[in-house]
C-alpha cells in the first residue's frame, strides 16, 4: 500500500498544521470526553477534576515528551558520535525548546506526572483517577498512531510482506504504525472488560503501564532506530524500566479481583 499524503494538513501563515498534530489533539479530546462520560455513568469525578487535570497534563505531557527526546540524542551524539543526523543538543542548546521529536512515552510518562502532582495537591485520589483513565489512554494512543500513519513516521523496518507499506523514497516498510493501533484497540478491549473487576484502584492503569512496555520493547526491534543503551532504543530501555517497576506493584497486590467494599467506587460499565 502506497501512502503518498501530504504530512502537512493545511497552513495559517507561515506556521503548518500536521496530521500527526491534528490526531494528537483529537486524542487529548477524546480522553476528556471519556472521562466526562465516565463521571455521567456516575463516576467519582467532577468537571473541574477532568479539565483541570487536562490544563496540567497536557503541557507536562510536551514538556516531557521533547526531554526524553533531547536526552535522547543527547546519548546517541556521546555514545555514537559516528551516527549522523543526530542533534547534540547539550551543543546547540538554543535548539531544545521546539515540537518536532516528541516520544510517546515521554507524552503518556510526563501526563502522568502532572496529574500526580495536580492530584495530590487537590486532594484527588490518584488510584481512583487512574483507574477510570486508563483505557482512555491506550484508545488514545491508537488514535495518535493514526497521525503516524499519515505523517510518515514511526514505521517499521524493509520488508517484503504483502502488507507492507510504501512513501515517498521509502519502502516497502512494516506498518508498525497499524501494528500498535490493532494492538491498543486489543488491550482497550482487555482493559474495558477488566474496569469493574481489577481492585485496588490504580491496579488497571499498572496493568495498561506493563502491556504497553512490554509492546514497546518487543515491536521496537522491527523499528529502525539510533542506539540508546546497551543497542537498545530509548523506548525500549523505557519499557524495560517500567517494567521493573510495574511488575512487582502488581505482583504485590494480587490478587486483584475483589470485590469494592465502598459502593461510591464501584464502576459500572455500561
Amino acid at each position: 500500500m502506497n501512502i503518498s499524503v501530504d504530512p502537512v494538513a493545511f497552513t495559517i501563515g507561515s506556521v503548518e498544521i500536521r496530521w500527526y498534530g491534528i490526531f494528537i489533539a483529537l486524542a487529548i479530546v477524546w480522553i476528556v470526553i471519556w472521562l466526562v462520560w465516565r463521571m455521567k455513568k456516575g463516576a467519582n469525578l467532577t468537571y473541574d477534576t477532568i479539565f483541570t487535570a487536562a490544563l496540567v497534563g497536557i503541557p507536562s505531557g510536551v514538556v516531557i515528551s521533547r526531554l526524553l527526546h533531547v536526552l535522547d540524542n543527547i546519548v546517541i551524539a556521546k555514545l555514537h558520535p559516528e551516527i549522523s543526523g543526530v542533534i547534540d543538543y547539550a551543543q546547540e542548546p538554543g535548539l531544545i525548546i521546539g515540537f518536532e521529536g516528541l516520544t510517546a512515552y515521554g507524552a503518556v510518562l510526563g501526563a502522568a506526572l502532572g496529574v500526580w502532582i495536580y492530584c495530590r495537591f487537590a486532594k484527588v485520589d490518584l488510584g481512583y483517577f487512574s483507574h477510570i483513565i486508563a483505557p482512555a489512554v491506550i484508545s488514545a494512543q491508537a488514535i495518535g498512531r493514526i497521525g503516524c500513519l499519515l505523517n510518515g513516521c514511526c514505521y517499521g523496518n524493509v520488508c517484503s510482506l504483502p502488507w507492507g507499506i510504501t512513501y515517498p523514497g521509502i519502502g516497502p516498510v512494516h506498518p508498525t504504525q497499524v501494528y500498535e493501533l490493532i494492538y491498543n484497540l486489543i488491550v482497550f478491549g482487555v482493559l474495558w472488560k477488566l474496569m469493574s473487576k481489577v481492585r485496588p484502584d490504580g491496579t488497571l492503569f499498572l496493568i495498561y503501564l506493563a502491556l504497553y512496555s512490554a509492546w514497546r520493547i518487543g515491536i521496537d526491534f522491527l523499528r529502525p532506530g539510533n542506539p540508546f543503551l546497551f543497542d537498545l532504543h530509548q523506548a525500549q530501555v523505557i519499557g524495560i524500566i517500567v517494567l521493573a517497576i510495574t511488575i512487582p506493584l502488581l505482583v504485590r497486590r494480587w490478587p486483584w479481583f475483589k470485590k469494592e467494599e465502598s459502593p461510591q467506587q464501584e464502576l459500572e460499565v455500561s
